[in-house]
């Protein structure tokens, strides 16, 4: 409860900045209030609690996922200064709006009653409609925050109307009183046909085959730094949700629901990585790899009682590696009109550093060791084997492997073609963001049970 406050306190205080006219002091400000944040997170590691009628739940899950929103929330805003430094009057408004996002995200982790969870699903959603068209004279900006608002929209409504019968088969938005009624052996079929449709609009969220055809036009035509977060933070925080709830809805007892997971799973790791084969834009290749990931982390539902560490894990070396990707991404397409792989031509050649940290970043999320995604698979996948679907881990497997293509077609670009341009100076904060991010992806990678023995 304290996180939510100090987070919306913060947004308030970046608001008030403005007014003041202390644009220079924003993201300094910014970074401190939110490491402060962070600490104070961290101390309700361990506690059981509950506040405002069971409203808000702070326990080791809250906890654990709030802190990785507020790492990531700490890199987006620390690359903010040089991507909006050509609009210094609008800075304190995009920072206090991811501000007010991870107020949101915080929320949908910390639920103990669906109202809190579609106010906190919300927040974000709006959010994230604001900064997708925010480049306002931008065609493509405008296209990509309209398409998401649509569908982002549609999905809010799926997931409004199966809360509605969720409430009328239980009486009760409640979810610990939902989860002990769950175990009823006679429940009104419309208990399950809410359960179906809030799991669809969550799917919405994440990008998951069928429901994904959204995120390749929005993710291309949003500002880079507002695809860095959708594909980052916002991902992680809709899948941890998906994973929340299902858990308490005592999804997983449902057979026939485990085999629409397996196929929902397989399908988004195949279409993803064939379509992220083609393409030539950089953003699109990223948001079809997001589509694949979120088929990896679907893996985690089919064994709900036991995965919540391997989430974590697969959830914190994804989301780390992708801040990565994007610092170096910002910094080589920052004034280009677009993010074509051409970009990158000779990049090993012109600025070394940069190139190893985004082939680090990218070999994490293609599961090659020494990196946190090559443990984060291997765990998903023995954990998957265990619960018996080795046919999902092999397709799986293979799936990874195609994922290398893609990901060697950037890297060989970096290091096997002539520069397109001289070598230029490159602003100290993306240099800080991508090698403190590569770092602690190497680091969790290393040393896993720094994560997985979290919870």
């Amino acid at each position: 409860m304290n996180t939510l406050i100090a987070i919306t306190g913060l947004g308030v205080l970046c608001l008030l900045f403005e007014i003041f006219n202390f644009r220079k002091g924003i993201i300094p400000f910014t970074i401190v209030g939110l490491l402060a944040t962070l600490a104070l997170t961290v101390n309700d590691y361990g506690t059981n609690a509950s506040f405002y009628n069971n409203m808000i739940v702070v326990n080791n899950f809250s906890v654990t996922f709030s802190s990785l929103f507020i790492v990531l929330t700490i890199f987006l805003v620390a690359l903010s200064h040089n991507f909006y430094e050509s609009h210094p009057t609008k800075i304190s408004d995009f920072i206090a709006i991811k501000i007010f996002m991870l107020s949101g995200a915080v929320a949908m982790v910390s639920f103990g009653n669906l109202a809190m969870f579609f106010l906190g699903i919300e927040i974000l959603s709006i959010a994230l409609y604001i900064l997708c068209a925010s480049d306002r004279l931008n065609l493509k900006s405008n296209e990509s925050g309209m398409k998401y608002f649509l569908m982002g929209s549609f999905a809010s409504g799926f997931i409004l109307f199966g809360i509605c019968l969720v409430y009328g088969a239980m009486g009760s938005f409640d979810v610990i009183e939902i989860s002990e009624l769950s175990r009823s052996a006679e429940l009104p079929d419309w208990f399950f046909i809410g359960i179906l449709l809030l799991t669809i609009g969550m799917l919405f969220k994440i990008a998951v085959v069928p429901f994904h055809f959204w995120a390749p036009d929005v993710y291309e035509g949003a500002p880079a730094l507002t695809t860095a977060t959708m594909s980052t933070l916002a991902k992680v925080v809709a899948m941890a949700t998906l994973f929340k709830l299902l858990s308490v809805l005592n999804a997983d007892i449902s057979e026939s629901f485990q085999i629409v997971i397996v196929v929902l799973s397989i399908a988004s790791m195949t279409v993803g990585n064939i379509m992220a084969l083609r393409q030539v834009n950089v953003k699109r290749m990223l948001a079809f790899s997001g589509i694949s990931h979120a088929g990896f982390m679907l893996m985690t539902l089919l064994t709900l009682t036991t995965s919540a560490s391997t989430l974590l894990y697969y959830a914190a070396a994804y989301s780390i590696s992708g801040i990565a990707a994007f610092a170096v991404i910002l910094y080589v397409c920052k004034n280009r009109d677009n993010e074509d792989i051409t970009n990158f031509h000779g990049l090993g050649k012109t600025n070394p550093l940069l190139a190893a940290v985004l082939t680090g970043a990218l070999l994490s999320m293609g599961g090659i060791p020494i990196f946190s995604g090559f443990f984060a698979k291997l765990f998903l996948f023995n954990q998957t084997i265990e619960a018996g679907y080795l046919v999902l881990v092999i397709v799986a497997v293979v799936n990874s492997i195609i994922s290398i293509g893609y990901y060697f077609k950037l890297i060989l670009a970096m290091y096997g073609k002539e520069p397109n341009e001289e070598k230029t100076g490159t602003p100290i904060l993306y240099y800080s963001v991508a090698v403190v991010a590569i770092v602690i992806n190497i680091v969790i990678g290393l040393f896993p049970s720094l994560v997985l023995d979290l919870m």
